[in-house]
């Protein structure tokens, strides 16, 4: 039996995907044969979107780094298109697997459609965008069968079926077309993620180990403490995926114990010597004090590894930030989202008062621990007047990094459907990445004056307040508000980012 994990990303500095590697160690563990086709390294030859990193490096919401200062990232020269089809036509795997996120399902489908063989091969879509999209991702012909909710158990049973010949129409988490109909089976299948295999980590690149934190490059690995999330944010399918489980009276946010993650901590730092740790929880500080000061033991004792990691304002106190602070943490990132309190509030789901923000981040300035903020815009009846909001809380706190997203409209979240019911959006529209420009057309804030606004965001933190009318015109698209804000961004580099030494 032999499957084809792919997974159709975009070129760009993000750590390897956990759940691939874990449904290649599952599959190993049973003795399949497992091959993984990542686009990581290609461009595709019909998209001109800009990658992720590059964005965040020219509108400064992250440091530039050496890349030389590792080895060389390949980039590869063939056509992406080719190649899969070449690997398929060599392996002829049983099953093709793919996860796959809504701003990445049309390049999944764009490869599929490639094929000029696909063999005996069956198709199955797993992620996100499968899970609160169903309707639509079960729609091309191309894909046979899609996965709902978590797919490590589901994949496994439906390797076995096809191996043995046997149905797999009744799979838990599964949407199978099969004879013109589909059948729907019931989410009821959820990890126990203490007892999955370590990640299988020899299906990938050398190169994609490597991560950048602060200008430099780190062999970084993901670790998971817990699965999801017990905040409900109307702009994330969290809320979706705890009331999907819900239903079955399964409960989908889980911890992982301390002895478990202590395991594949010595398995990164010895077996496959990190560098960096990036805990990728949502929200890693929603882990229990008692909790947390064992975990911060058990690493500070035998780890010692810098990590990342990623909460919200109101987890932070100071007792946390110093069990962080002994662990070792590096760098975190808080989550903001907006900076007006009651429209964050009612629209987002977000009670926390803007003085407990700035006194919380203040706490991680004290302890001297490096931290970004992520922000967002272009929420649905959001105005110009409103984001600004956003630009004077961030001009109050003392990060050394700040990004501002697109809100971008998931399937499975509260305001994608509030976008929709007031016509903002086409119900029919996928969402991209939220380095995009906006998809919601809002008689109130247009896309053009939100991606103007986007892309100022650092300066108007920055730089001094009664040069915003200057920064204003920056705000412009054209060639004359392009040449403005290009030598604002100039400035702010100059000023803020380059050390005394680049600047000689």
């Amino acid at each position: 039996m032999k499957v084809l994990l792919l997974y159709p990303t975009v070129r760009g500095h993000f750590t390897l995907p956990p759940a691939i590697a874990i449904f290649s160690a599952l599959l190993k563990q049973n003795n399949y044969e497992v091959r993984l086709f990542d686009t990581t390294y290609w461009e595709y030859p019909d998209s001109d979107s800009i990658g992720m990193d590059q964005y965040k490096e020219k509108t400064l919401q992250v440091p530039s780094y050496e890349e030389k200062s590792r080895k060389q990232v390949p980039l590869y020269t063939s056509n992406v298109y080719d190649e899969f089809n070449h690997e398929v036509a060599t392996f002829e795997p049983d099953l093709i697997a793919c996860s796959a996120t809504e701003d990445l399902f049309p390049y999944a489908l764009k490869l599929l459609r490639s094929l000029r063989h696909k063999g005996k091969a069956k198709f199955i879509l797993g992620g996100v965008f499968a899970t609160f999209a169903p309707e639509k991702a079960i729609q091309p012909p191309e894909i046979d069968m899609i996965c709902l909710g978590e797919g490590e158990y589901p994949l496994l049973e439906l390797c076995k079926r096809i191996e043995k010949g046997q149905s797999y129409t009744d799979i838990p988490n599964l949407w199978v077309k099969q004879d013109g109909m589909i059948f729907k089976n019931k989410v009821t299948s959820l990890t126990d993620i203490d007892n999955l295999p370590l990640m299988d980590l020899e299906i990938f690149h050398e190169a994609r180990f490597d991560h950048p934190f602060d200008g430099k490059v780190y062999r970084t690995l993901p670790v998971e403490t817990h699965r999801g999330c017990p905040y409900s944010c109307a702009y994330c399918n969290s809320p979706s995926q705890k009331q999907l489980y819900k239903k079955e009276n399964l409960r989908f946010l889980r911890l992982k114990s301390i002895e478990r993650v202590h395991q594949e901590l010595l398995f990164y730092k010895n077996d496959y010597q990190a560098e960096y740790l990036l805990f990728w929880a949502d929200t890693f500080l929603a882990l229990s004090t008692k909790y947390l000061e064992g975990f911060a033991e058990m690493y500070a004792s035998e780890i010692r590894l810098p990590f990342f990691c990623q909460t919200r304002p109101e987890t932070l106190t100071e007792q946390r930030v110093r069990i962080l602070k002994e662990a070792g943490v590096h760098r975190m990132a808080v989550g903001i989202e907006h900076g007006n309190s009651l429209f964050r509030e009612k629209l987002l789901g977000r009670k926390v008062d803007n003085q407990l923000t700035i006194n919380s981040l203040q706490i991680l300035a004290d302890y001297d621990i490096k931290f970004s903020v992520d922000n967002m815009v272009g929420f649905p009846t959001e105005t110009r007047e409103l984001a600004f909001d956003t630009i004077r809380l961030n001009r109050q706190i003392p990060a050394d990094a700040r990004n501002l997203y697109t809100f971008t409209p998931y399937h499975g979240t509260p305001l994608r459907q509030l976008a929709e019911k007031m016509g903002y959006l086409d119900p029919d529209t996928l969402a991209t990445s939220y380095v995009q420009p906006s998809q919601l057309n809002m008689p109130q804030f247009s896309k053009e004056a939100i991606e103007g606004l986007r892309r100022c965001f650092v300066p108007y933190v920055l730089l001094e307040k009664d040069r915003w009318p200057e920064i204003e015109l920056a705000e412009k698209l054209t060639p004359e508000g392009n040449k403005k804000w290009e030598n604002l961004i100039d400035e702010c580099r100059e000023r803020f980012f380059l050390s005394p030494t680049e600047n000689n």
